[in-house]
């Protein structure tokens, strides 16, 4: 059950006085099915940030959030709405109004501003709802590239899929991590030294010096000035 210090702190600073014992006791109220209303609890806190940006009411709000939270689990919006609205739908039967007047009222919600906020911001983009399909492609491509019994052409095609998506992009290349320190001249000696060191390993790599000599060799040779005289 949500307190009202934890619905307070959940609120946009101007709104933290708004929320009293009994609105608090509506959010726990909002639902009969305990899943149901576990969801809409937590959207209700998640998506306040919305209430930020428009006057609404924590009424309006709530409402709002418990529509867009049944139309999120799969309800259309006929019983999105009347799970949120059951006294609506009770007076609307009770008077008798047609299937085409509800569906206008239905509709109208539907279309409401806040409702839709709630909506954007609860979207999750495809990319992120289709990664298992996205590992299972590029499964399937290495399969082809590396199946000898493949045509080449096809095996080609599979090799340049693979290459295409598992390619570091190009924000990766450019990322550069700042600590907030500025460079020491001894930093950039260090760098410049292990630069060399790389590239007198890769020449005696080339020249045919196994690669466990390589690692062992000390390549990099200490300057005089370098030595501590002090302690020898």
């Amino acid at each position: 059950m949500l307190t009202v210090n934890q619905v307070a702190r959940a609120m946009p600073a101007k709104l933290k006085v708004n929320v009293s014992q009994e609105l608090v006791d509506k959010i726990n109220g909002i639902a009969n099915d305990p899943l149901h209303a576990e969801t809409i609890k937590e959207n209700f806190i998640s998506y306040t940030s919305i209430l930020q940006n428009g006057r609404y009411k924590m009424e309006d709000y709530l409402n709002a959030v418990a529509y867009a939270s049944y139309k999120m689990m799969g309800y259309n919006n006929n019983d999105s709405y009347f799970r949120t609205f059951p006294d609506r739908h009770a007076a609307l039967v009770a008077r008798g109004a047609s299937s085409k007047d509800i569906s206008s009222y239905v509709h109208s919600y539907n279309k409401n501003k806040l409702v839709n906020n709630i909506l954007e911001q609860a979207i999750i983009p495809t990319w992120i709802l289709n990664q298992d399909k996205l590992q299972m492609a590029i499964n399937t491509q290495v399969e082809i590239m590396t199946d000898p019994d493949i045509s080449p052409m096809a095996r080609t095609a599979a090799a340049n899929s693979v290459m295409t998506h598992l390619a570091k992009p190009k924000e990766a290349a450019n990322f550069q991590l700042n600590i907030g320190t500025q460079e020491s001249s001894g930093m950039n000696e260090l760098v410049n030294a292990l630069d060399n060191l790389a590239r007198q390993q890769l020449d005696m790599v080339k020249s045919g010096i196994p690669t466990k000599s390589v690692a062992a060799a000390n390549v990099i040779k200490a300057k005089p000035e370098d030595i501590d005289h002090e302690t020898a």
